[in-house]
């Protein structure tokens, strides 16, 4: 199901005269920022992979996040960014599409990510951000994929070769997920009737099965089973009354990282269900902010 939420960069645009790169243009918002759509970064069997790059006013090298969009793996868009207040805070943003499971089953959407996140490093001196520590987020699906991504960093099986950039590094320095899930073996039990029908269709898809017949898969996709001593901070924001994924899945990534004493900060969106403006509002965007600035290093 698709992410629900107040799109933060509706306000009327100033319509400057459009530059065009290729097929890629740039458009100037009316607070000053810049938002460059439908940058290619890869090109994977004749699919051609693209992202949105939102830069920051009047900053110098700002420093990235990678936000992977929801949609139960099999929908969404990186037209669905929520995180303006961010970039107004000097923080550019950088919106990945990614193959969806209709197209591609897991781990084609992994691959897909780390291969935008080595394009991005290869072309920092393009567009001016600093590449030096990235930050991945993403909200549902895209939660689940931004916390799978950051703790393989350099996992063989996930890395894929997805993109031109091979030489570039994919990892990431700090994890921020949305009410997003990280035990796959697990997210069914846990699940009221509401959240299977939106699981059970959407894990088929993505796994091309259910995790009891794809056990070894299911554990591959799971965060969880990754977590180890050298992942980065972890930054979980979940609704205590989420009907499609289970706060219990947060639960489960805040104990293995906090089994192995890795920085994990865990808030809790009382009455939140699944998705809302109150997860991306100034007081849940003010904690994201006090969490990267705390783990900068």
């Amino acid at each position: 199901m698709k992410t629900s939420f107040e799109r933060p960069l509706n306000r009327p645009r100033v319509l400057l005269p459009l530059f065009l790169l290729g097929f890629v243009s740039i458009t100037s918002i009316a607070d000053g920022s810049d938002v460059t759509l439908d940058i290619p970064y890869a090109t994977v069997n004749g699919h051609v992979l693209k992202l949105d790059l939102h830069l920051p006013a009047g900053k110098e090298r700002p420093k990235l996040i990678v936000w992977v969009h929801g949609g139960a793996w099999r929908a969404g868009s990186k037209k669905d960014m929520p995180l303006g207040k961010l970039l107004e805070a000097g923080y550019a943003v950088a919106s990945v599409d990614y193959r969806l499971s209709p197209q591609a089953p897991f781990p084609a959407q992994v691959h897909d990510i780390k291969g935008a996140i080595r394009f991005l490093r290869a072309k920092r001196t393009d567009y001016g951000f600093d590449s030096e520590r990235i930050v991945i987020a993403g909200a549902s699906a895209g939660g689940h994929l931004a916390a799978l991504v950051g703790v393989t960093n350099g996992h063989h099986e996930l890395e894929g070769n997805v993109g031109e950039h091979l030489d570039q590094s994919s990892d990431v320095q700090a994890i921020v997920s949305f009410y997003g899930m990280s035990n796959l073996t697990t997210i069914l039990s846990q699940s009221t009737p509401h959240g299977l029908k939106v699981r059970v269709p959407a894990l088929q898809l993505l796994l091309e099965g259910q995790p009891e017949e794809k056990p070894e898969l299911a554990r591959l996709a799971s965060p969880v089973f990754h977590v180890d001593a050298s992942d980065p901070p972890l930054l979980l924001i979940h609704g205590d009354q989420d009907p499609q994924a289970p706060i219990n899945q947060s639960h489960e990534l805040q104990g293995r990282y906090e089994s192995v004493n890795r920085p994990c900060e865990f808030r809790v969106v009382h009455e939140g269900k699944h998705g809302g403006a109150e997860f991306f509002d100034d007081r849940r965007l003010e904690l994201v902010k006090r969490f990267l600035a705390a783990n900068e290093n």
